[in-house]
Parts: structure tokens; sequence; C-alpha cells
């Protein structure tokens, strides 16, 4: 099983970190009593800026979730789309070689789901087999390649494309004055990405997917999510996730490696999902990393801060293009997400 090409696509829309923030202030000039708690949420998350599915203004004129919704729908069908195109001919595949089809998001809902409303703009066959997966979150996009991973290997011929939307803008909770949200206002922003995942009788230049693991967190439900009402989607964000981080992260790994034959000190390379500063700081620790291991990690977060799912796949596209590790060493794909839970993805580049 090995990754082939990791394709992206953004809307056009991109604002500088200082520019949202400005916003920010207007909008909740008179909702909120301290501008410079506000302000520190914000420059501390260490976002540069984010894309955005619409123009700034008009979200403030959005009249509820169901039209939140329908842009959700439209951006996402656009920038899915884009990010699928670039993955295929970057692994030299064509939309008649896709066997099937993972789409995943947690902002947004959709019957039919953005994978059937792409069959046709992509000329996809018709007897694709297609799996829309919601509610994973962050972790979905290393989840959805360990998913991808397993289809190949019972099926070494075909060619899987796994696809993350995520337009985490189209969320946003304007009257919510929490903290969680204060913080997500800042940190999250808008892309997609793809990934083709072929089996072992097909030609690939990218990684191996050696093994994969997922865990889950026993009664840590309210760690992080979604609460669903009539006004959408209310972010749940624990402060205690980098704890969860430190208390977790290593033996996990190290009991996976260990079933394996290796150890940590076999990992050179590291691709993980951009949670935030506190989240990347305890995995730095926790982990015991040098200075750099997670520079790709970094550098994603602050140009377009964290898009849940699709940000894995960004830092694994920015690694197989400009950041390649030694051939025939090992990396850890690795996210974690509400559940709460983990997914580890072993890789020999």
């Amino acid at each position: 099983m090995k990754i082939a090409a990791v394709g992206k696509a953004f809307p056009p829309h991109y604002y500088p970190q200082e520019e949202l923030l400005e916003a920010f202030r207007r909008v909740w000039s008179s909702k909120v009593a301290n501008h410079k708690r506000l302000d520190s949420l914000h420059r501390n998350v260490l976002v540069g800026g984010r894309h955005l599915a619409l123009p700034l203004g008009e979200y403030e004129t959005l009249g509820g979730w169901g039209e939140a919704n329908e842009a959700w729908i439209r951006v996402g069908v656009e920038v899915g789309e884009r990010a699928v195109r670039d993955a295929l001919e970057q692994s030299g595949l064509t939309p008649a070689d896709v066997d099937s089809l993972i789409f995943v998001s947690v902002t947004g809902i959709a019957t039919p789901s953005i994978d059937a409303r792409l069959m046709n703009r992509l000329g996809l066959p018709a007897d694709v087999k297609r799996l829309p997966i919601f509610g994973l979150g962050c972790v979905a996009g290393a989840a959805g390649i360990a998913r991808a991973a397993d289809y190949v290997k019972a099926f070494p011929d075909e060619v899987v494309v796994l696809l993350s939307v995520e337009l985490c803008s189209l969320t946003l909770q304007l009257q919510d004055l929490s903290i969680p949200n204060l913080i997500s206002s800042g940190l999250f922003g808008d892309g997609a990405a793809a990934v083709v995942v072929v089996g072992d009788s097909r030609p690939a230049t990218g990684p191996r997917v050696v093994a994969t693991r997922s865990i889950f967190y026993p009664d840590s439900e309210r760690v992080m999510g979604w609460d669903i009402s009539e006004r959408g989607f209310q972010i749940v964000l624990s402060s205690g996730v980098p704890q969860v981080v430190r208390d977790h992260l290593r033996g996990d790994i190290e009991q996976f490696l260990a079933d394996k034959g290796l150890s940590l000190k076999d990992i050179e390379s590291w691709v993980t999902h951009p949670g935030g500063p506190k989240v990347l700081e305890a995995m730095e620790e926790t982990l015991g990393l040098d200075n750099g291991a997670l520079d790709v990690t970094w550098k994603s977060l602050r140009e377009v801060g964290n898009l849940s799912s699709t940000s894995v796949l960004l830092v694994l596209a920015e690694t197989m293009a400009s950041r390649r590790p030694a051939p025939g060493s090992l990396g850890m794909l690795l996210a974690m997400g509400p559940g709460f839970c983990s997914e580890l993805v072993l890789l020999e580049w």
C-alpha cells in the first residue's frame, strides 16, 4: 500500500490574521468586555493568516445554519474537485482509474454527500465505491489514509482517493463568547486535500503504509467535538487536550512500534496534525523530539491555521514535495480528534 500523491485546494479568499482580528473586534465590540483578552487569544495561536470559504464581509449576512451549510456544499464541491484533480494529475492517473472514493469532513452535512456531487463533475466511473465519513474531526485525515490502506490491502490492484474538505469558518458562532469559541475563531481555516492511495500491484513513488493503529480513550467524549443545535455547530474544546497528549501519546506510539519490533529511535520523520501551539509543544515534549522535527507542521499552522482533518494531509503534501525523508527511512503520521482518539500510521519512505 503506497501513497501516490497528495493534492490540495483553497478558497481564493485569504486574510492576514490581523485583518481577521480587526473584523472580530468590530463584530464583538459591544459584547466582549476585555478586548485585550480577544487579541491575546488570537495572537497566541500563532496563525499568520487563513483562507476563508467566503469573502470576509459575507459572514455577518449569513441567515443562519441553513445558509452556512449551503455555502459549505457549494464551496466544498469546488475545492474538493480541484484537490482531487491535483492529486490525480500528480499521480499520473485519471478519474477513470479510481475504484473507491472516501470523503471526510466535520464542518457541514449533505445528502447526497459531497463525494456523490463530484461523480459527474469529475467523470468518475459509475461503479466507484463511495464512503462518506462524518464526525471524526481532526483525526479523519490520518484515519482516512488508514482506511484507504486497509482497502487496497484487500484489493492490491485498485486505486483509492481520500478527499478531505473542511470549511471551518462556516461553523462560526457569533453569539458564543466562550473561551473555546474565541480560540477557534482565531485558529481554524478552510481548504481541501486529496490523497491517492494505491495497492501493491500498482507503481507509486510515495511512502509505503507499513501499519496503522486506532486508539480510543474511554470516557473522553467532552474533550473535543460539536454541540449541534438549530444554530449549527458549537465548538467543544477542552483545555485538557495537551494533557491528554502528555498522558497517552508516547505510550501509545511505543506500544504500536514495539508490536512491529521497533522503537521511537527508529522513527526519523514526523507528519503530525497542527492542533495548536500548546498541542504541538506537548507532542515535542512527550516524544522528546529534537528542534525542527515538527517544522513542517508549525509552518502549516502559521500559514493557513488548523484545517481539522485536512491539515495533516497538507503537512504530508509539504513533506513529500520539499522535505522528503531519506529513502527507506521510517516516519510516523498521526492525528488526534473527537472521541477522544488517536490514529497512527507508520510510513516507509
